[in-house]
């Protein structure tokens, strides 16, 4: 790949997205479905990340040039003059959930080389993606400018924008042939052939989907699961939720219907894929939520824990967006608790039906919004 992407059209963009890896990997996996979506739509794309170790399972060949129109930089050369001073101005910078641009990066794009000292009229529009939340002040802040007061940017301004699920937000990440990758996956024979090609043996059985933190109420899940009429098979996505699954309080060798299989790493289009075959899915984070809710299967999310409890607060505020019923509030709760006291007992019984009746309807009316990418593109377009 060249080391300076070029847009492929004249309304192509180049765009330089910024990502600092935290921790569990869902700023990369967010930061790369944007990038994905972006590059297929014409745009170029330069992804600057300070650990891409996980895009070596997430998105094979990301690393090695292999993606059309995305080029992986190492976080180090956004600081190096060497490579700055050969760089492509890009059109628009995104920071990722308010990770900060390098200020040797700032200043090489402030100043053109062939003018010392004027600004560029070349800057790029600056937007700061922030993390997904239902909670009201995401609507106010949405779009909102905050212009730059000091340092080589002075005189510029940044964007925040919002994802959400209104109207007045940004939107969610969805790709435009989601729905139709979906549907190819819709019958038993497609769902059962996927399966088969993961060393999976199916027999008809209930299939949950478990990506998780360590829930106290695993053990709790595991029983109710058990008591539903007919066999389940628990597909467990590699990493923390093994290790929550193999340590759960709850004796596998107890359970009568529930068997656990444990998966390799996925590709998020496989993970995509895992989501729409199965009946539950119990995710965590932002990325795997989004996914969770296009899937339109029932779900069960598990927030990054705060030990202020601060999470609950966006819990409450994305039950209300679902318009959730008091069983499915009852087991987001017990799923979100650090207490580990009577959790069983707090787990309530598991009525898939009504939950996947909610699920369909957030989701026909989160279809009927312009997605992330499209209110982004337009968004920067319109101000610059």
């Amino acid at each position: 790949m060249q080391a300076n992407p070029t847009p492929t059209s004249p309304l192509s963009l180049l765009w330089d997205v910024f990502c600092q890896v935290i921790d569990n990997f869902g700023d990369i996996g967010v930061c790369w479905r944007l990038c994905a979506d972006l590059a297929s739509r014409g745009h170029s794309v330069r992804l600057w990340v300070d650990d891409p170790s996980a895009l070596q399972w997430m998105a094979p060949g990301a690393t090695d040039g292999a993606w059309p129109a995305i080029q992986v930089m190492p976080w180090p050369q956004s600081h190096d003059a060497t490579v700055l001073s050969n760089l492509t101005p890009a059109d628009v910078w995104v920071e990722g959930f308010g990770c900060e641009v390098a200020p040797e990066l700032i200043a090489a794009c402030t100043y053109s080389t062939g003018s010392r000292g004027q600004k560029d009229q070349k800057f790029p529009f600056w937007v700061n993606l922030e993390y997904l939340s239902a909670e009201s002040y995401v609507e106010r802040c949405h779009a909102l400018p905050s212009p730059i007061l000091h340092g080589p940017a002075q005189g510029s301004t940044k964007h925040f924008f919002y994802p959400g699920f209104t109207l007045h937000t940004g939107g969610l990440l969805r790709e435009p042939d989601l729905l139709a990758r979906q549907q190819a996956l819709a019958t038993q024979d497609a769902r059962s052939r996927w399966l088969e090609q993961h060393g999976i043996r199916w027999m008809g059985e209930r299939l949950v989907s478990l990506f998780c933190y360590e829930p106290v109420a695993l053990s709790a899940l595991l029983s109710r699961l058990d008591e539903l009429p007919g066999p389940t098979q628990v597909l467990v996505t590699a990493g923390r939720a093994t290790a929550a699954a193999q340590k759960a309080a709850t004796p596998i060798g107890t359970l009568r219907q529930v068997g656990l299989t444990y998966l390799p790493a996925l590709t998020q289009v496989e993970y995509d894929h895992l989501l729409w075959i199965c009946d539950l899915n119990c995710v965590r984070g932002e990325d795997s939520l989004v996914r969770a809710l296009w899937a339109g299967k029932p779900l069960l999310w598990q927030i990054y824990p705060q030990h202020d409890a601060a999470h609950i607060a966006k819990l409450d505020a994305f039950l209300d967006v679902l318009n959730a019923s008091a069983s499915l509030r009852a087991i987001h709760l017990a799923w979100n608790s650090t207490d580990d006291r009577q959790r069983a007992a707090s787990i309530p019984v598991l009525d898939l039906q009504d939950w996947s009746k909610t699920v369909q309807t957030a989701r026909q009316r989160l279809l009927q919004m312009d997605d992330l990418v499209t209110q982004l593109v337009d968004f920067v377009r319109k101000k610059r």
